[in-house]
């Protein structure tokens, strides 16, 4: 693990990451990393990933929710926390909006990965699509949380998708890994139906 201050640079440049390589846009998604058995570093609710400073990201207990400051924590921090909390070997979490994912996650359907390299990376054969529900409740965090049992990424219907790993250089591994097997599905797709 890494300190709290570490954690805020890397968090915050994480962030601006996203965005740089397309992940995702204005003020979507968010980035986390655990700081302790109880807390982890999550990115600010509502602000642009350009305009972020270390000091805008936010400490939180996962077990209680309570945050450090007046900066209100990522809406989807429960999602975070379920993952932290049921995976103490995970280090960091990133929830996207990346185009493929996001496709396949609004069709609400489960990505058979089709490369090998890519199943590794993964940690599954099959990423599962978790059932819509409202950004920010009970029923997306613990429809997600169960979706990404036993894999390092799960999509979430209509919401882009979350990816986790060991550290956020994984995560962000996985992001793209996720982006391309989810391009191959959808062309395998399309050659199916033409075929049809």
């Amino acid at each position: 693990m890494i300190s709290a201050e570490e954690a805020r640079v890397l968090v915050c440049e994480s962030g601006k990451r996203l965005l740089r390589e397309g992940l995702v846009a204005r003020t979507w998604g968010n980035v986390s990393v655990r700081i302790s058995d109880t807390h982890m570093m999550i990115t600010p609710s509502g602000r642009p990933y350009a305009e972020l400073t270390p000091a805008d990201m936010v400490a939180v207990n996962f077990y209680d929710l309570k945050y450090e400051g007046h900066i209100k924590p990522s809406s989807e921090l429960k999602l975070h926390c379920e993952v932290y909390k049921k995976r103490p070997h995970i280090e960091a979490v990133i929830h996207t909006h990346q185009m493929y994912a996001s496709i396949v996650a609004a069709a609400q359907k489960d990505v058979q990965v089709l490369d090998s390299e890519h199943q590794r990376i993964l940690g599954a054969a099959v990423i599962k699509a978790a059932p819509y529900a409202l950004p920010n409740s009970k029923a997306i965090t613990f429809g997600t949380e169960k979706a990404i049992e036993g894999a390092n990424a799960a999509l979430m219907a209509n919401h882009g998708c979350v990816c986790i790993g060991r550290s956020l250089e994984d995560v962000f591994l996985v992001c793209k890994t996720l982006e391309d097997a989810c391009a191959l599905y959808i062309d395998s797709f399309k050659k199916k139906t033409k075929a049809l």
